[in-house]
Order: structure tokens, then sequence, then C-alpha cells
């Protein structure tokens, strides 16, 4: 249905003659992930890691010793290593970030999916940092005539962190507009049935083409600092529910699937064990073959592509490992799409 604005004694709604043309009656989908540099270059990554270690959620830090930190330092010292860290995974085809590439498709597979579902309902994507962003996004499906829009960030495991400043980026764009298109969340899924197989399947199918059976599997998520989880942050508690639930899908034990959790910063103390020590501690124990997980991660990116495939790879055979493998995420592989058409259909119920 696309109601513009129609005369007086037209047929729809009766409007003035003077009325602005307006679109309505659509759904719109908008899926959003953390975010991505527009590029490798100095500038790029240091206006990238501004927007990202500015936000509150991520750095809860407001002392005087952090902003000093934060701009003598890091903003000056950071930007060229993980300019480097990211050019090493860069798609240069499409010149923009693997993370920005798979949402993308991401984006276009789930709207191939739902075609017959409704005519109505329109897709879009977004990140949090960098570029499209969730503003640019919705603005893009309220131009399109969505006056009810479900957004979903694709984080499985809730954290302030990842979904709430995701969801507060929505909630600010809304605050500018004077039509505010009614808004849904997708809730997080880590527990969803569907989630949980796609995640075994996928971690099954991947397992049989390698040369190696692994000796121990470990399920990397991206770590949070230890304070956050006191305050009373639930990612900790969903991350090992889901790491529970994945072991009994796949009929191993905790000796041989293991939680652990990566990408820490700072001098703080993280969520532990950290999966660097724990990749550590393993090939130093005699460990042989091992293979890593990452379930919190809907595509792949800088943590699992540089971070985990390559450091840690690095970390494992360095201090005596043999075979290591990094398994690739969901992505936008058809037990991906399945997991994210599940969440999309689920949330849109009494809108479709």
């Amino acid at each position: 249905m696309n109601n513009d604005a129609s005369s007086a004694g037209g047929t729809g709604s009766p409007r003035p003659n003077s009325h602005p043309p307006i679109k309505s009656g659509r759904v719109g989908v908008l899926i959003a992930n953390l975010g991505t540099p527009d590029a490798t270059d100095f500038w790029s990554m240091r206006r990238y890691l501004k927007e990202f270690l500015s936000d509150k959620r991520v750095i809860e830090d407001n002392s005087l010793t952090w902003k000093l930190v934060f701009n003598g330092i890091i903003l000056t010292f950071r930007p060229r290593a993980k300019g480097r860290d990211y050019a090493s995974i860069w798609n240069r085809e499409r010149n923009e970030s693997q993370l920005k590439t798979i949402t993308r498709s991401q984006s276009e597979k789930l709207a191939a999916s739902l075609v017959g579902v409704d005519d109505r309902i329109d897709v879009a994507w977004g990140m949090r940092y960098g570029n499209p962003s969730v503003g640019s996004a919705i603005d893009e499906l309220v131009a399109k005539g969505c006056d009810r829009l479900l957004f979903v960030p694709l984080y499985p495991q809730y954290a302030a962190a990842t979904s709430a400043t995701a969801c507060d980026a929505a909630f600010r764009h809304l605050m500018t507009m004077r039509w505010q298109p009614t808004l849904r969340v997708a809730p997080p899924y880590y527990d969803d049935p569907v989630y949980i197989d796609a995640v075994a399947t996928s971690l099954r199918d991947a397992l049989g083409t390698l040369s190696f059976k692994p000796d121990v599997i470990l399920a990397s998520f991206h770590g949070i600092p230890q304070d956050y989880f006191d305050k009373g942050d639930p990612y900790y508690c969903q991350c090992a529910k889901t790491v529970r639930l994945l072991r009994a899908a796949l009929g191993l034990d905790e000796a041989q699937f293991r939680l652990t959790f990566q990408s820490r910063f700072g001098p703080a103390e993280w969520l532990q064990p950290y999966t660097d020590k724990t990749v550590e501690a393993l090939a130093k124990s005699g460990v042989k073959n091992l293979a890593i997980v990452t379930p919190g991660f809907s595509a792949d990116c800088l943590e699992t592509l540089e971070e985990i495939a390559v450091e840690n790879g690095d970390i494992f055979k360095r201090n005596g490992g043999d075979n290591f493998a990094a398994i690739p995420c969901l992505n936008d592989s058809d037990q991906g799409m399945r997991v994210i058409r599940e969440v999309v259909l689920r949330e849109l119920k009494g809108w479709v």
C-alpha cells in the first residue's frame, strides 16, 4: 500500500490539495552490525576509532587519564597499526572491509528470501560506526514509505557495548524526525534453537573439510570488561548458555569444547578465560590440533579473520601446536540466512 497524498474529495484519505506528498503503509527491516572504516589509511582509521572508542557504552571510563591516553596516544599511534591489520583482510575488489561486504550480502539475500511473504516489506542495512550509518538506513526505509520498522542488531548475545549502543543510534535518529516510524527491536537470539542448530551444523560441515581432527575446539566470543558484567550486563551468561547448548548439540564435553573471550583492550580485567592465553596454554600442554569457532560474530571481520585466524594461529604454532583452523562465521551462508530470516519473520508477526 502506498498512501500518497490525495486531494480532498478524492479516493483514500481526504487530504487538502496543499498537503505534502507522504508515502506510508510499508514495513521496513533494518539489519545492523558493529561498523567499519571507510578505508585503511591513517585518517580513515582515526575517524573510525574516534567514533567507536568515544562511545560511552564501549568505554565507560570518563576520567582525565583516559581522555589524555585516548587523544594523546591511541588516536596518534593506533590508526596506523589497525590500518595495517585491516589492509591484510581488505576486500580490494570492492575497496571495503569484509564485514561491509558480508552485511550487504546478508541484506540482499534476506530481501530475496522475503519475496512472497508480503510485498510491503523493504530491507536495508546499516552500521553503528562508519558507513552506511543506522540513521541513513532508517531514512532510506522511511523514504520508501515504511512507517513500521523492525530493527535487528546482528548480535546473538546481548551486551550494552553492542546491542544497546546500536539501539541508541536508532533512537537518537528517531529523535530528529517529526513523524517517527513505529519501531520494534529484535531481542538477542543466543539460545534460539534455529541459531544453535545453524552454528552446530556449520561447525560440523567445516570440521569435515579439515585434514585433521581437533583435540580441542574453542568457542571464542568478544570480551567485555569484568566491571561491566559486575554491573549487571547479561553478556557472559548468554555466551555461557550458547556454549552449553552447542556442547549438547555436538555431543562434546567441557574439555573438548571450551568457552573463551578475545579482543581485550587496555589494562583492566576482562571476562576470562582469555582466548590467546588459552591457546598458548593448550599448545604448551601438548595439544597438537586446535579449531576455534566464533559464535558471537554473525559475520567475519577483523576480530575473526585477523585476530583469530592469524594472531592466534601464530600463537598456537609458536608454542608447539601443529594444526590450527579458524572456523568461518555463519556469514551469508544458507545456515546464516536461515537464522536471520527466522528472527525477522518471528518478530514481524502481527505486522505482516
